[in-house]
């Protein structure tokens, strides 16, 4: 299985274990994409709870919006302290190592429900099962 793979696997007990964050994320319903290389995963949200990571193809009426990246720069985001560029979603944005695409307005509207949601693995980082 590859890193990022289980990585976002295990986002939906992280995410859904941490109190503040799903309170935080309360008004939170939608569905969005994340893409490593090639990799497409389907992360649905309800009520701030992760819901399911799916992998697959899925087609844009599927999802709200979608954060692309390659895989060498997924990987430099979900370090335990990443390097500068790397250090946010945003500074991706910034840096071009990220793609946003769709309709941003649930993302932005709840931006920092949404980085706390991406960054919740990075406690698990080089942790083997």
């Amino acid at each position: 299985m590859k890193h990022d793979e289980r990585l976002l696997n295990k986002l939906s007990a992280y995410v859904n274990a941490d109190e503040r964050l799903c309170w935080r994320g309360r008004h939170v319903d939608t569905e969005f994409l994340i893409e490593v290389d090639r990799d497409q995963y389907l992360i649905s949200i309800k009520n701030g709870h992760i819901e399911s990571v799916r992998k697959g193809v899925f087609a844009q009426s599927e999802w709200r919006f979608a954060l692309r990246a390659s895989s060498d720069a997924w990987t430099a985001f979900w370090q335990a302290l990443p390097v500068p560029g790397y250090h946010d979603i945003m500074a991706m944005l910034k840096f071009k190592n990220l793609k946003m695409e769709g309709d941003l307005y649930p993302l932005m509207s709840h931006l920092l429900y949404f980085k706390d949601v991406l960054v919740s693995v990075r406690a698990t980082e080089g942790q083997d099962e």
